[in-house]
């Protein structure tokens, strides 16, 4: 499994449709999003194998022999984003029609995953990198974001979550925003209640097509960050922690059938179920801290950036984190744990460029153009 992202990845902008008396901007999800990101990052750099041990010229279990083992269960950094994400989607969606909610998705998502595909593309063909580029047609068919239900090669390793969060959005706007008016309690409830019940059928059922749509595997987490959502927004009562129970019962058994055996190569470490189930919880735990306790009211505005710097953090750092370690380990002789943490400081002073350079100006220039369509 690689790893996250995602509108809890994407969306820095998202959470301003807020509900009476709540603040305009909640702060501290924006740090938990850099949180959930590094975490997959650590995985990443020192928790598997694969291209990153090829990197490092040796099993990252060798090199960092006390970070291995807890760097291997970073990857659910990406069940902590579904949350975030139907925590932030449900919000986004409030008082929203379909077509500004598709207008907005699109914007935040779709110029830095633009320029992250062609950015690593250009890498990847430079004639000392020790990484081929895809080929013409698979890189204009990544352009597309729909690169894996096609078949085409990915340039982006972590673009699979991204499939997941466009078909949450599909389902969110057909199920619960295309009749107009934008999302409200009632139509977020039966959602959350058939797809649930939906996702488990489509498990049970082993049908590859209703899998694709549904989603067993993530939907639980979208559905319990819809759930906290709902309690933000209409306070503590019994349906709203109802889906968040559910969501958080079939999505720890879903991420211990997932990671605790894994079905690639990559991962080296045997994981512990109690942990994984620990992991899970935590994530619930923290999305409903960083929202429903006095930390919603937190106003630090250095968690405002750091939530921007999440999304195109986490589409670059790990082809082009490969290309870092490997100049830095071999061509410089740096130690790993030096490499390690400039290799992450590099990634994020990249981030940063592109949020400036690309997101800034073209994420709004981008929604007016089609909001505007007729």
């Amino acid at each position: 499994m690689t790893a996250a992202p995602v509108a809890a990845l994407a969306d820095g902008t998202a959470p301003r449709r807020t509900a009476p008396g709540r603040p305009a901007r909640l702060r501290a999800l924006d740090g938990l999003r850099l949180v959930a990101a590094l975490a997959v990052c650590g995985y990443h750099y020192a928790g598997r194998g694969g291209d990153i041990a090829r990197a490092w010229g040796a099993s990252p279990s060798r090199l960092f022999p006390g970070l291995a083992g807890p760097a291997s269960y970073g990857c659910l950094g990406v069940q902590l984003f579904f949350v975030i994400s139907g925590f932030v989607i449900c919000m986004s969606g409030w008082g929203r029609g379909p077509r500004a909610f598709a207008a907005s998705r699109a914007a935040r998502l779709l110029p830095a995953y633009w320029a992250a595909v062609l950015l690593v593309t250009a890498v990847f063909a430079l004639p000392w990198v020790a990484y081929h580029p895809v080929s013409p047609s698979d890189l204009l068919t990544n352009l597309t974001m729909l690169q894996m239900p096609v078949g085409a090669h990915r340039v982006l390793g972590v673009c699979w979550t991204l499939w997941a969060e466009a078909r949450f959005y599909l389902l969110f706007a057909l199920c619960v925003l295309w009749r107009g008016g934008g999302a409200t309690r009632g139509r977020v409830m039966v959602f959350c209640v058939l797809w649930t019940a939906g996702a488990v059928l489509a498990d049970a059922s082993h049908d590859a097509l209703l899998r694709q749509v549904l989603m067993p595997e993530y939907a639980p987490f979208f559905v319990g960050g819809m759930g906290l959502y709902l309690v933000y927004r209409f306070g503590h009562h019994a349906a709203g922690w109802a889906v968040v129970a559910a969501g958080w019962l079939l999505g720890q058994h879903y991420a211990v059938r997932e990671l605790v055996q894994p079905a690639h190569a990559a991962a080296f470490h045997h994981r512990s179920q109690l942990a994984v189930i620990a992991l899970v919880t935590l994530a619930f735990a923290a999305v409903a801290a960083v929202t429903l306790t006095p930390l919603a009211r937190v106003q630090v505005r250095g968690l405002t950036f750091a939530g921007a710097l999440t999304y195109p953090f986490y589409l670059v750092h790990e082809h082009l984190g490969w290309v870092v370690v490997r100049l830095l380990h071999h061509g410089l002789r740096l130690p790993a744990p030096v490499v390690l943490a400039v290799t992450v400081a590099v990634m994020l002073l990249l981030a940063w460029v592109l949020h400036v350079v690309v997101e800034r100006p073209s994420a709004p220039r981008l929604r007016r153009s089609l909001s505007a369509v007729p």
